[in-house]
């Protein structure tokens, strides 16, 4: 992985309402941007200085392309279907699995509340885990609900421990650009690496300056694959059998 700050970053879900944030932040930044997209006549969605590349995240083998030589992979993917484990989780399965364990800077954007047991979020915090246990240098962005902030409400503000669990915009509240510029700066903040939070926006102006707000929060526990201050109640020896071994699959060999 490169340590320099021009970076070459996959955007996973790009076309999709954050994904095109994302790309548009992520070049206004400076780096090479590839946008990926299941189907190409979407592609209009996207900046036209990202480069477009065609992969399906439910299956592995059309991911090679994608990451070929990338630097960090940004995910803002999302299903709250029938296909919420082919996507919210196996979507950074089939990244990783593609990635041949070759070490990238990822930012995983999944959700406020993800803790609170259900089908999707139950997926999505998998997908975490994932992204943890894989021993890639990461930020883990849980968003609050899109675009409900006043046009005075753009105070950036990092949560820990996923305490909010209303279902509802009293969770907290971001706008999508400001979403998008957490998971584009976490990439080059020595700051975030390592660290889960949940993304709300207060009264009062947006900050010129993340890195004291990702300097501030804890680290994720080196031997643990939720979230610092996350609540116990997904155990791992209670998972899936398949979801164990997956979890396994992505463990680097010591």
């Amino acid at each position: 992985m490169t340590t320099e700050l021009n970076l070459t970053v996959l955007v996973v879900g790009a076309t999709g309402s954050i994904g095109q944030h994302v790309v548009a932040e992520a070049l206004r930044a400076g780096h090479q941007v590839r946008a990926l997209t299941r189907d190409p006549g979407r592609s209009h969605r996207i900046d036209a200085d990202a480069k477009v590349v065609v992969g399906d995240l439910t299956d592995s083998t059309t991911l090679t392309d994608a990451v070929a030589n990338i630097d960090a992979v940004i995910f803002t993917h999302g299903s709250n279907s029938a296909e919420a484990e082919a996507v919210n989780y196996g979507a950074v399965r089939n990244i990783l699995g593609a990635l041949n364990g070759r070490q990238v800077r990822v930012a995983l954007m999944t959700t406020i509340g993800v803790t609170r047991r259900r089908d999707t979020s139950d997926w999505k915090r998998r997908g975490e885990r994932l992204v943890r246990a894989s021993g890639n240098p990461y930020t883990i962005v849980r968003p609050g609900w899109f675009d409900y902030n006043e046009d005075d409400q753009l105070r950036i503000t990092m949560l820990q421990g996923d305490t909010r669990h209303a279902g509802s915009p009293a969770d907290g509240v971001i706008a999508r650009h400001q979403i998008a510029r957490v998971l584009v700066d976490s990439l080059t903040t020595p700051a975030a690496v390592g660290r889960t939070l949940e993304l709300v926006a207060e009264s009062g102006p947006e900050q010129d300056n993340l890195t004291p707000l990702f300097a501030a929060l804890e680290p994720d526990e080196t031997s643990s694959i939720d979230g610092v201050r996350d609540a116990p109640n997904l155990p791992q020896d209670q998972e899936p059998q398949h979801v164990r071994d997956e979890l396994g699959r992505v463990t680097p060999q010591t």
